[in-house]
């Protein structure tokens, strides 16, 4: 992860304009797109541009938040295919027969994506947890990438050089509002102080530099990011163990019973076979540095 974080700082003080909520981007040709991808479009019976129900005919609109970050995106901008979850993005949709110029982005936020009703969208890859809730009004594809929480602080606060989840107890923690981060804190942590519920990852490290929180709790390539980046002074206390059982997994979300659903899962699981995730894995989201286990 210090690979990927190198030569980031200036990426995190970069504003890039973009529309808001509810509004769609021509994704065009993007310059450098990265999908690590030597398929072959349209390689998936039944699962082409002539035959699939997108939002509209002939074109793949995808979903994304807006900001977006490092190591997720890379410069902000979902078009360029950049970052993990943006080369994934590409590689799905060269799998699915998509050229880079039939794909358009569409804004929408974490909150509103998983809430029932229609998306301006036929897929959106931005860090969604599979949860057995979230599948009651959404769709979610093959899982593309299994995911460890971690917890973040600064250097010489309360929770610099803790090594046990019984001494985070005493600690005010934060974590973005609705995400299996903020679930992490109440089901797993346990915490005496009531955790800070922020609107989102911006607003959580903010609140960590003011001081609002002691410590904040995000999924572990991004621990990294913020470290590097976006928290001076920033500490990786640990990683939280596994709960036991399914790994927590991040997966394409879609609509509810979504006509696109069993496309996706195939064309994730087809990239997951020839080792396509795994390299764009392994680019974006190589891990290194202490983030120990914390028992």
């Amino acid at each position: 992860m210090n690979r990927v974080a190198l030569g980031l700082a200036a990426l995190a003080a970069t504003s890039v304009v973009v529309a808001g909520c509810g509004s769609s981007s021509s994704g065009g040709t993007p310059t450098g797109t990265d999908t690590t991808s030597s398929t072959a479009a349209g390689a998936i019976p039944g699962c082409t541009p002539d035959v699939m129900h997108t939002l509209k005919a002939g074109k793949l609109t995808i979903g994304v938040d807006q900001p977006v970050y490092p190591p997720w995106f890379k410069g902000n901008d979902p078009s360029n295919g950049k970052g993990f979850e943006g080369a994934v993005n590409f590689a799905i949709a060269d799998k699915l027969g998509y050229t880079p110029d039939q794909i358009d982005f569409s804004h929408i936020t974490f909150d509103q994506a998983i809430s029932p009703g229609p998306k301006n969208f036929d897929f959106d890859l931005d860090e969604f947890s599979i949860t057995a809730k979230r599948q009651q009004v959404v769709d979610f594809s093959s899982p593309y990438y299994d995911v460890t929480q971690s917890v973040v602080t600064t250097a010489g606060s309360k929770a610099d050089g803790i090594t046990t989840l019984a001494g985070l107890k005493a600690l005010k923690l934060g974590a973005q509002v609705g995400t299996t981060s903020y679930s992490a804190i109440t089901d797993q942590i346990q915490p005496n102080p009531t955790p800070g519920v922020y609107n989102s990852n911006s607003d959580v490290v903010q609140a960590l530099k003011n001081g609002q929180v002691d410590a904040i709790v995000v999924d572990l390539p991004t621990a990294f990011f913020m470290t590097a980046v976006q928290i001076p002074h920033g500490v990786i206390v640990g990683q939280l163990p596994s709960a036991g059982g399914t790994p927590e997994q991040f997966g394409a979300l879609l609509n509810k019973n979504s006509a696109m659903t069993s496309c996706v899962s195939k064309a994730v699981d087809a990239l997951r076979s020839d080792g396509t995730l795994a390299k764009i894995q392994d680019k974006w989201l190589a891990q290194a540095g202490n983030a120990p286990v914390l028992q």
